[in-house]
């Protein structure tokens, strides 16, 4: 690697929500890259850089050897924050993993946890498991961003612990696609909600054509609950054309 790192639309959208300033750990570092990224460019003074597996470590000491950076970016291998000690970081980064996964992290260690000042998270599935999972542990999600990478949606996430409690009357529609996007009209949120609208009606017209066991009415009552959701997030941003039947 010479020069700059230059990051993914994803991967960038993960480091443009770090607060200038903040000691960085990353979990899931994968090859460094977002580390030596916020180290270059003089947003976080050092970074943590975890990875569970040796593998992706050895390339990321390659790569921060090669940047010249390994006198800021530590490397250390750990499940999830194990091997992190309190007050090593101010800014969390769990990105590229599955929501289930990525609250078993902030889980397993919780006053870690909940002693950094900000978390950068991208779940790669079960987004709104997720989001529901902060709200309960007490996160508030202050900001969001989607990238549309590759066919693929990524939500990024920046939340930090609060002692405020907030209930929203869409609240299930914000944990479902993300209350700040909804609340930014994101149009990359359009174009998921337009992909997903398809998707359900492709699934529902398999489902109709089935046939009427049991098994089939209950996944196509879910199925309708679910795109009435859509529909109400649809509706909030403007985005609601096209979604007839």
């Amino acid at each position: 690697m010479a020069g700059n790192v230059i990051l993914s639309a994803r991967m960038q959208a993960v480091a443009d929500m770090v607060t200038a300033g903040n000691r960085v750990c990353d979990v899931g570092c994968d090859h460094g890259y977002v580390s030596i990224y916020l180290v270059q460019k003089g947003i976080a003074p050092s970074a943590l850089a975890m990875d569970v597996n040796e593998g992706p470590l050895l390339r990321a000491k390659e790569h921060v050897t090669d940047a010249g950076l390994m006198e800021y970016i530590t490397l250390r291998l750990s499940d999830g924050l194990t091997a992190y000690k309190q007050g090593e970081a101010d800014a969390l980064i769990c990105a590229g993993m599955g929501g289930r996964l990525m609250q078993r992290i902030l889980s397993q260690c919780p006053s870690k946890t909940a002693a950094f000042r900000e978390l950068i998270l991208q779940p790669q599935s079960e987004a709104a498991l997720f989001r529901k999972f902060l709200r309960n542990a007490g996160y508030s999600i202050v900001w969001e961003d989607m990238i549309l990478e590759e066919e693929q949606f990524y939500p990024i996430i920046k939340a930090v612990l609060s002692k405020e409690e907030r209930h929203s009357d869409d609240q299930e529609i914000e944990d479902r696609f993300g209350p700040i996007l909804i609340q930014r009209k994101h149009p990359i949120l359009a174009a998921f909600l337009k992909r997903e609208w398809e998707n359900h009606l492709k699934i529902r017209e398999r489902l109709q054509q089935a046939g009427e066991a049991e098994r089939t009415m209950v996944r196509l009552r879910e199925l309708e609950e679910e795109m009435g959701y859509i529909k109400r997030a649809a509706k909030l941003i403007g985005a609601e054309d096209g979604m007839e039947g």
